[in-house]
């Protein structure tokens, strides 16, 4: 059974996050699909509690076949390294598939020991129409092990979560941009509100 792997600060999980978990399990043919919920990002602060978010993750996949939100980013201390937890998951899961973006992966190589990275997991990198493919390769061919670098379609939906805290900042609606159930933790839980 082939795990993939989807981590993410999920801050909060949009309808675009549940749509490349859908893609990737399709198109890579997953047994199961672990979510990390990133606990302390080392280069992105995070202002909403990670056991917020973990909550928010949960009700954003609970409908969604072959996912599971995993604590583990979470439960351990320090910040969660990517490198760490290709260690992690490939001794648990044999060769596991790490998701990225295509944006994630055209900036991997300023990543913390991306060839090690790959001695641990593949990656399998979600590509959108129209996105500059040479790019991608060129950082894939200075990579050691280039073999371990795959590319699947995904149909993007045009939300970020940035632009979810900003109109939940603002008081208007996010109706279609993340799933129900997530609105109703956000709501909830009081998240994003503006402070005035």
């Amino acid at each position: 059974m082939i795990v993939g792997l989807f981590g993410g600060t999920f801050d909060p999980p949009h309808v675009g996050h549940v749509a490349l978990a859908k893609t990737a399990l399709r198109e890579l043919g997953l047994g199961r699909l672990l979510v990390l919920v990133a606990g302390t990002p080392p280069h992105k602060p995070v202002e909403t509690d990670a056991e917020a978010r973990f909550r928010l993750a949960q009700a954003a996949f609970a409908n969604v076949p072959g996912v599971e939100v995993s604590r583990r980013e979470l439960d351990r201390p320090g910040p969660s390294y990517t490198l760490e937890t290709a260690r992690w998951a490939s001794a648990e899961f044999g060769d596991p598939v790490l998701i990225v973006g295509a944006d994630e992966f055209a900036d991997f190589l300023g990543w913390h020991e991306p060839d090690e990275i790959l001695e641990h997991v593949r990656l399998a990198v979600a590509e959108r129409a129209g996105y500059d493919h040479a790019r991608l390769e060129t950082v894939r061919t200075r990579l050691r092990r280039p073999g371990r670098v795959a590319y699947f379609a995904f149909d993007p939906i045009g939300v970020s979560s940035r632009d979810v805290r900003a109109r939940l900042a603002a008081g208007e609606s996010v109706d279609g941009l993340v799933p129900p159930a997530v609105a109703h933790v956000i709501g909830e839980l009081g998240l994003y509100r503006s402070a005035a």
